[in-house]
């Protein structure tokens, strides 16, 4: 029963966060707003975001108040995995890194997939006018940029994408964080 809350609560914790990792994603690429599904992700995640938002400013750059909700919630969320997990705190590093371990990790998670169905609909649809490829074009582009510089394309196949997701696959096995827990 437990390994069974556990995982439900991981999961659903975790697809709750990513709401609010995206939005904070959106903000700093300065995605299309306008975007249905940005619109949706916005709506996810007003209601704990605006009442942050009358207590912490927010800058051009960096959505304070949504990064200071992540912040929290992935608090709640690891401090509930560790109490239902009946794991000992002193065997892990304290509860402040294991939080940012855990955003990290969910982020590096996030562009593994979000690159790899990037890529996949590149060759299923080429210039697809999809809300979504829109949205995954805006956050993974200024990641594979700088890739694209180092490797050229070779016979029209463009393999910046690969170099990208095997240095965030390198950096998520460089997290210390246990395996139930990333």
């Amino acid at each position: 029963m437990s390994s069974s809350l556990f995982y439900l609560v991981k999961a659903l914790g975790d697809l709750y966060l990513l709401a609010f990792l995206l939005r904070f994603l959106l903000h700093w690429v300065r995605a299309d707003f306008y975007n249905p599904f940005t619109q949706a992700i916005v709506q996810i995640t007003n209601p704990l975001v605006r009442p942050a938002a009358r207590f912490i400013p927010t800058s051009r750059s960096v959505d304070v108040p949504t990064v200071a909700v992540l912040v929290v919630l992935e608090g709640i969320l690891t401090w509930l995995l560790l109490s239902i997990g009946n794991i000992p705190s002193g065997t892990l590093a304290p509860l402040p890194l294991l939080i940012i371990y855990r955003l990290i990790s969910l982020a590096l998670w996030f562009y593994s997939v979000s690159i790899l169905i990037y890529v996949i609909l590149s060759w299923v649809g080429p210039g697809a006018r999809h809300p979504v490829a829109a949205v995954l074009a805006d956050l993974n582009e200024p990641i594979l940029r700088p890739a694209r510089r180092l490797i050229p394309t070779i016979a029209g196949l463009d393999l910046s994408p690969l170099l990208v997701l095997i240095l965030v696959q390198a950096a998520f096995r460089l997290l210390p964080l246990p395996n139930y827990l990333s």
